[in-house]
């Protein structure tokens, strides 16, 4: 049996990441078996929220309580995540989807492949429409970048079609979605998205990336000399070549 597929949700604090999940769970959970783990540093309030909604059965959401930053137990030390995505799937699974979503974070927030096969990073319009050109790495390389609360823009002076062409930017051909979880067809985009993802896995041809703050380095070939120069590696540790 596949073990479920896990997405990674981040962003940064009051960006919707919770409403977005309840809402894709919504969509999807009259077809596809979800669970969610949220996180918060020392409570359950997204858990709780979640539950309130009705969108999955309560005992599918359960809560992980980092006691430390967010972005710490979802790159640095997973293990505490993804015990809880394996004990749901065990209680109640088999699961197809288990959703994680982070604790609000910041720009720099992403998900340790090893916890997330897909990631989704989640910008909101009343945050301010120049937020996609400070980039980072959840809104260059994430999988799928949502713009949330379009539906706010004209209240908060935001162009939304600035913060889709700004993203697309820098995205290289990932994909960006504009969505107000108030209107259907926004959420629909978001839960086709996860429907194809979910499609690749079934099948294994799913490869988690990792869009960390270090993009990979390639070395030359063996043998092939390169010039001196200094280089960071996705373990964090920066080298210095002189040859």
């Amino acid at each position: 049996m596949t073990r479920p597929m896990r997405i990674g949700v981040a962003g940064p604090v009051g960006t919707g990441k919770s409403s977005l999940v309840a809402a894709v769970c919504g969509v999807l959970a009259a077809d596809v078996r979800i669970g969610v783990v949220t996180n918060d540093i020392y409570t359950d309030e997204d858990a709780r929220f979640l539950r309130s909604t009705g969108v999955l059965p309560a005992e599918r959401i359960v809560a992980v309580q980092t006691g430390c930053c967010p972005h710490t137990a979802i790159r640095d030390d997973v293990s505490e995540n993804l015990q809880a995505v394996e004990e749901l799937d065990l209680r109640e699974g088999p699961l197809d989807v288990v959703l994680v979503e982070s604790g609000g974070d910041n720009l720099t927030a992403t998900f340790s492949p090893a916890l997330a096969d897909v990631q989704i990073f989640v910008l909101d319009c009343a945050g301010g429409d120049d937020v996609p050109r400070k980039g980072g790495p959840g809104v260059a390389r994430a999988d799928l970048l949502v713009i949330n609360k379009t539906d706010l823009a004209p209240y908060v002076g935001a162009d939304v079609g600035l913060m889709l062409s700004d993203s697309t930017a820098v995205r290289d051909g990932r994909p960006v979605i504009a969505a107000s979880l108030r209107d259907p067809a926004g959420v629909d985009g978001i839960a086709a998205w996860v429907r194809a993802a979910l499609a690749e896995h079934r099948a294994g041809s799913l490869v988690a990336r990792d869009p960390g703050p270090m993009a990979p380095h390639h070395h030359p070939e063996a043998g092939h000399a390169h010039d001196g120069h200094t280089h960071s590696h996705e373990d964090g540790h920066v080298h210095d070549h002189a040859h």
